[in-house]
């Protein structure tokens, strides 16, 4: 099975799976794995892998409009190296604090592979799914796409100081917070623009038209794309960006504008079933782990 093929047996099995967080108690609990021959390209620093590694669980926590409250973290590796693990904690503790979270620590193991998992809890009283969208509501983004994408070109360029930047990026957990009371329906987009429509457009029974001149490209793209369908793919399907995706009232949007402390832009609207861009189909196809 790939991955999706996976998640959908298990959510079958598991009754809380199928958001970017586990809901308990007022809380969310979520966690995730990285590997260094799929998610550290060359030249990926141990500073920007624990920033990296832990900003992709704050994001799930982000997705839900929860505030971040800890992170942990097992690091795996053949050998322990002091001055990459310090790099490590360092970026893993530095990530959590610009969200107000705290890097609580973790467990080392020895591995063939670099590879950390990383689990984050936060705190909710009203957490948003992926399943309240109904037609006539705006879909948005924050910020911009295809950043992570640029970013594993220049590192593939020899970039590498550019490159890691472009890698640390901001999980929006201060813009979830602040669209969790108008928003119906949200999620991140580590699988990419295109595919998470098509998971929100699953979860709420529903469909989405997008207009592409509408969507917050990074600039960046264009320094690495070698065409306009190039930037495209970048923008739409690679993924990795850590931005939300969601949708709301089309009534709420100026107040959504105004909460959000990152920009928000609005990409098209929920229809009633299908996902297009301008008016055609919308490939099912983002970050996939596994074949």
């Amino acid at each position: 099975m790939n991955e999706r093929s996976a998640l959908s047996m298990l959510g079958g099995l598991v009754g809380g799976a199928g958001d970017d967080a586990a809901v308990v108690d007022g809380h969310v609990l979520t966690t995730d794995m990285l590997h260094e021959s799929t998610d550290f390209p060359a030249g990926t620093t141990r500073y920007t892998a624990g920033w990296r590694a832990v900003g992709a669980s704050l994001s799930d926590v982000a997705a839900m409009g929860a505030a971040a409250t800890a992170a942990v973290a097992v690091y795996g590796a053949p050998e322990f190296d002091r001055d990459a693990l310090d790099a490590f904690v360092r970026g893993a503790m530095d990530v959590c604090r610009g969200v107000g979270a705290e890097y609580v620590g973790g467990d080392l193991d020895s591995h063939p592979e670099f590879t950390v998992a990383t689990t984050v809890l936060g705190t909710t009283a009203d957490p948003v799914f992926r399943s309240g969208a109904s037609s006539g509501e705006a879909v948005c983004v924050t910020g911009t796409l295809g950043r992570s994408g640029a970013a594993v070109r220049l590192f593939e360029a020899g970039d590498i100081v550019r490159a890691n930047e472009l890698f640390r990026f901001e999980p929006r957990v201060a813009a979830g917070r602040a669209l969790a009371a108008h928003a119906t329906a949200m999620m991140d987009s580590s699988d990419g623009l295109a595919r998470s429509l098509h998971q929100l457009a699953e979860a709420s029974d529903c469909g989405f038209a997008v207009d592409s001149d509408a969507v917050p490209v990074a600039d960046v793209v264009a320094d690495v794309a070698a065409d306009d369908a190039d930037a495209r793919e970048l923008g739409y399907f690679f993924g990795e960006d850590f931005e939300l995706v969601f949708t709301v009232p089309q009534s709420a949007l100026a107040e959504v504008g105004r909460a959000s402390p990152t920009p928000v832009t609005v990409v098209g609207e929920v229809t009633d079933d299908g996902v297009e861009l301008d008016g055609d189909p919308l490939p099912d196809r983002g970050y996939t782990h596994g074949t």
